[in-house]
């Protein structure tokens, strides 16, 4: 589907709400803020606050938020040790945590709980869904999963310090700069290289220099795998040892090699794979030729006005009035 002509192309904003509680949890305790009914809201205003002051600076016409599935996890069932070494989480987070849908469902916004996935999976399935659709795609989030689906119509607000506005929007230009690696070939990238905060180790002795150099200078990691085992990797000695004479470096390659051979090797990377590609084919239940479905922006005052009010910030409500209430960028003026 094509998008409406002399229209500017529409906006999805896909948001990584446990990432974001996480944040806010952890920055914003010290506060001791509840909500009108005396239950803990700091993470909830933190991460609502952020989200209003993301859709004022994007003007999106929808957004929707991914939870996680915190009762199931498909990957833990593949991999007991998935996400294993991580700190229990505090119990006021928690309730935080529990409570996000029906906050967001409240005011009107879409979420989406996948069975036994997470919030990541949702991200995937925006991404899909806007260049399926014909609209531009901007993933909110603090962690960096969902750089994997950055593309010419999808980018990345990879939150840190500084908030929205000191906060990277990651295209793939900025991705090839950071990690040397283009877009297309940033999954498998993770996928060599591990990834200690899910305690997914990488491809033994490869390093983020050294996979980054063979994704961007032999191909995918398919290829690779064909010419190691149909033409005893040559290709890949080649490449190393060139890029060393270039640099001055040593030369590498039959290490390399002798790596990525070894027993084990590619089952942990095509492991690795599996269990970091987000699912694509999620329902998100949006329909944005249905005025009124969850997710489209405006919202109704009413609803906003009571709901954010309910987590006992003025200051936010107003805000939330002025920015939630207004038509998108994209609706004609005039």
């Amino acid at each position: 589907m094509n998008p409406v002509p002399d229209r500017p192309r529409r906006l999805l904003l896909a948001v990584d709400a446990p990432s974001l509680l996480h944040r806010h949890h952890h920055a914003r305790a010290h506060t001791r803020h509840r909500d009108r009914g005396g239950r803990p809201a700091w993470a909830l205003h933190g991460m609502l606050r952020q989200i209003i002051e993301s859709i004022d600076s994007f003007a999106p016409d929808a957004v929707i938020f991914g939870l996680d599935d915190r009762t199931s996890s498909a990957r833990r069932d593949a991999y007991p040790d998935y996400k294993a070494g991580r700190a229990e989480k505090d119990p006021e987070l928690v309730d935080q945590l529990d409570r996000a849908g029906a906050l967001l469902d409240a005011l009107g916004l879409a979420t989406l709980t996948p069975p036994g996935l997470e919030a990541d999976d949702v991200n995937a399935s925006a991404a899909t869904w806007a260049e399926t659709n014909g609209w531009n795609c901007v993933i909110i989030t603090s962690d960096r999963d969902s750089f994997a689906h950055i593309s010419e119509h999808t980018r990345v607000l990879r939150l840190i310090d500084g908030g929205i506005h000191g906060s990277p929007l990651l295209t793939p230009a900025h991705l090839r700069a950071m990690y040397g690696v283009p877009a297309e070939r940033y999954l498998e990238f993770a996928a060599v290289r591990g990834d200690a905060s899910d305690n997914l180790p990488g491809v033994a002795g490869i390093g983020e220099k050294t996979a980054a150099y063979l994704l961007s200078h032999i191909g995918s990691m398919r290829e690779i795998w064909a010419d190691i085992e149909h033409d005893e990797g040559r290709s890949v000695v080649a490449a190393l040892d060139a890029w060393a004479e270039e640099t001055g470096a040593r030369r590498t390659g039959a290490t390399v090699l002798k790596r990525l051979s070894a027993p084990g090797a590619r089952a942990t990377y095509e492991f690795n794979l599996r269990l970091m590609s987000g699912r694509t084919d999620l329902d998100l239940g949006l329909t944005p030729d249905v005025p009124g479905t969850p997710g489209l922006l405006p919202l109704d005052i009413e609803r906003v006005e009571r709901v954010v009010g309910h987590l006992n910030m003025d200051a936010t409500t107003a805000l939330a009035l002025r920015v939630l209430t207004g038509d998108p960028a994209s609706v004609p003026r005039g």
